[in-house]
């Protein structure tokens, strides 16, 4: 054993670690998560600390990631770098709490409640999780936070196969803890206990309930696709080592297929489009993209992956919807103009940020419609330090190719014309976030569609919450989800000609 020596703000503290460890194992034994939208393969660089001591040489996912003077200065891979001896460390990337969405209605007053004392609800997102609790009165306090399992990778895929690899115990213990952490702050906001909580539902997409229960998700990985467990059950919260009393009722609502999500039958429940006679479409865009079509009596689902850059994961200066991070860029006179989260110095760029850059891209003559940036450099510089990469652009144009790309398939499979949709349904927090206007403009939503938008905030927790409050509303849930009929796009011939022909922007 040797030790590392961790250097925050608030002081320094002790760490016990065997020789050998990686950084960012040691960092969460500790309690922190180092940013690893790439799982810890090396890839993406986004888990950048100061490190100092006996330490491994830089391998070569270092040397391609960082310069020379970076590596100098002592700057290293958490997901590369092993502790060998005594050696000190300072987290380099972002620690400030995101801009995480926790709005939307919650469907009025309740009615035979699924609790009696204190309930909550919880939507357990691929990149954040959210959470309100409640008493007969109504919301008493919201809580949010980023999902820890981001460690082992910023998409479900990811996540599924380090789960299979072994790591599903840990994934688990991970996510409970945060919801666990969820509940006593908010607890804590309202001045009660936890062991007041006799009521809980929980939603997430069909991947997420999968690892948080710990219920085996190889089924997910492989053809035909078929999810081991669809939920709309109720287990006890001993059972997910919440600080509840150990027999509360915790009710996971039912997922529609093994990519469409618990999340969208409650975004599905608070969009109330399935109980109108009219057309609509819910879009809930995030690290993964799920559809919802009502035409006709008729609901026709599917997912889409769209890959975290909505969440700013996978661009070069990426980051979640924390302070500093670029949110809005828009074009006047030629040049373009930044606004920051807080007001705060440039430090990256969030999803939001991301589309409107390339939306004002456009507009000046600086990007293509193909996605080439015209004056043949590979970067365009945003603000002082922060430059929007040519890749980072592909980056954005795979993951709207693959939302439009699902939307018009849903459309075509439907017989259904964008004048026949009364409206669109936008949820999910990049959803909030994001100009509508923007949106059209790189072809992420149709044009048609702009002024029939309604942005919902989160849905799937607006869903959860009304679940909670209106135990009624579960025979409802269910009848949605099994009433749904899922589009598989992998084998879909018209996702495919639309992903190609929507990568022009």
């Amino acid at each position: 054993m040797t030790t590392l020596t961790l250097l925050r703000e608030e002081g320094t503290r002790q760490i016990p670690v065997a020789e050998g460890t990686l950084l960012s194992d040691a960092l969460r034994g500790a309690g922190l998560e180092a940013d690893m939208p790439c799982g810890g393969q090396g890839r993406c660089g986004k888990c950048r600390v100061w490190a100092s001591g006996c330490l491994s040489p830089p391998d070569p996912s270092e040397a391609a990631l960082l310069t020379e003077d970076e590596l100098g200065h002592g700057l290293r891979l958490a997901c590369r770098c092993r502790v060998l001896g005594e050696a000190q460390v300072r987290p380099a990337y972002h620690e400030a709490v995101s801009q995480i969405c926790t709005s939307g209605g919650d469907g009025g007053p309740a009615e035979d409640p699924m609790f009696q004392t204190l309930g909550a609800a919880v939507d357990i997102g691929t990149t954040t999780l959210a959470a309100r609790l409640y008493d007969a009165g109504g919301a008493l306090a919201e809580a949010a936070a980023p999902n820890p399992q981001r460690a082992w990778g910023a998409d479900v895929i990811s996540r599924i196969g380090r789960a299979m690899a072994g790591d599903g115990p840990a994934l688990a213990a991970c996510v409970r803890g945060a919801v666990a952490s969820l509940l006593e702050r908010m607890c804590r906001a309202a001045g009660r206990r936890t062991e007041e909580v006799d009521g809980l539902v929980v939603t997430g997409n069909t991947a997420m309930l999968h690892l948080l229960t710990g219920t085996d998700p190889s089924p997910l990985a492989a053809a035909p696709f078929q999810a081991e467990a669809l939920f709309g059950k109720t287990v006890p919260a001993s059972g997910l080592n919440l600080p509840c009393p150990p027999d509360t009722p915790v009710y996971l609502p039912r997922c529609i297929s093994a990519f469409v999500g618990g999340d969208i039958t409650t975004a599905l429940l608070a969009s109330g489009i399935c109980r109108r006679p009219d057309s609509a479409l819910l879009m809930d865009i995030g690290t993964n993209g799920e559809l919802a079509l009502w035409h006709r009596e008729k609901l026709l689902c599917c997912s889409t992956a769209a890959g975290p850059a909505f969440e700013g994961a996978g661009l070069s200066q990426g980051m979640q919807g924390a302070p500093g991070a670029i949110d809005h860029v828009w074009a006047a006179d030629g040049k373009l103009t930044v606004h920051t989260i807080g007001g705060r110095p440039a430090a990256g760029i969030c999803g939001s940020g991301a589309v409107d850059a390339v939306a004002a891209l456009l507009a000046v003559g600086a990007l293509d419609e193909s996605g080439y940036l015209t004056g043949g450099e590979d970067a365009y510089p945003l603000a002082e330090g922060v430059r929007f990469t040519q890749r980072d652009i592909r980056q954005i144009q795979l993951a709207k190719s693959a939302i439009r790309a699902g939307v018009e398939a849903l459309l075509f499979r439907a017989e259904v014309s964008l004048d026949e949709l009364t409206q669109a349904a936008v949820a999910g927090g990049f959803g909030s976030y994001v100009d509508l206007n923007s949106a059209a403009a790189i072809g992420l939503l149709p044009q048609a569609l702009v002024g029939r938008c309604r942005v919902l905030g989160n849905a799937a927790l607006s869903g959860a919450s009304m679940l909670l409050r209106r135990r009624a509303l579960e025979e409802e849930s269910l009848w949605l989800a099994r009433r749904a009929e899922s589009l598989d796009l992998a084998s879909d011939p018209i996702f495919m000609e639309q992903y190609i022909e929507q990568m022009l922007f």
